[in-house]
């Protein structure tokens, strides 16, 4: 009589043990978020260099009163292009920061040129050094930031259509809101 080796059971182990971790993840809340340790603390420091002629983000306006969003893009990144009317309309109502994340200076300069710079001042980060230490996994990525300069919510993606009308407006509009 043969003997069974133990070794036949394991694909099958596998494959339940992957199943049932699909199934876990499809319940989840909201499966497309990609929650941040940032949320709720001070936000981390920005690079001391900025576009010419650009005015110096610095980490004293985090902490001015009132909400305001820091945004980290490029300009050699599609998304943050198609979002770019998205911030020149929130530029209106609220301080808009911008980190250009490894980019070119002139491309950078020649973008904000041809399209308006929505930036109420800029920092640099040629290196993706700051964009390690804000926790960004890629551009574009807006932070929104509460008068003692917290971090108060994460919005990975480009801010459009029904992300931006059902997901990030309604943690700005509670941020505008605990303010007042």
């Amino acid at each position: 009589m043969a003997r069974l080796s133990p070794l036949i059971a394991l694909p099958p182990l596998i494959f339940a043990a992957l199943a049932a971790t699909f199934y876990w993840g499809m319940g989840r809340d909201d499966p497309d978020s990609l929650p941040s340790a940032m949320i709720g603390r001070e936000a981390p420091a920005l690079p001391e260099t900025t576009l010419p002629g650009k005015e110096q983000l610095t980490d004293a306006m985090l902490r001015e009163p009132g909400v305001k969003l820091v945004n980290f893009w490029a300009s050699w990144c599609p998304p943050c292009r198609a979002e770019h009317p998205t911030l020149m309309e929130l530029s209106q109502d609220m301080p808009v920061y911008g980190v250009d994340l490894k980019d070119p200076e002139a491309n950078a300069l020649r973008f904000l040129a041809e399209d308006g710079d929505p930036f109420h001042a800029l920092a640099t980060d040629p290196r993706g050094r700051a964009a390690i230490d804000w926790g960004v996994t890629a551009p574009p990525e807006t932070f929104i930031i509460d008068g003692d300069g917290r971090v108060l919510y994460r919005f990975a993606g480009p801010l459009l259509r029904e992300d931006y009308t059902n997901r990030f407006l309604p943690e700005l509009e509670k941020a505008l809101s605990a303010e007042q």
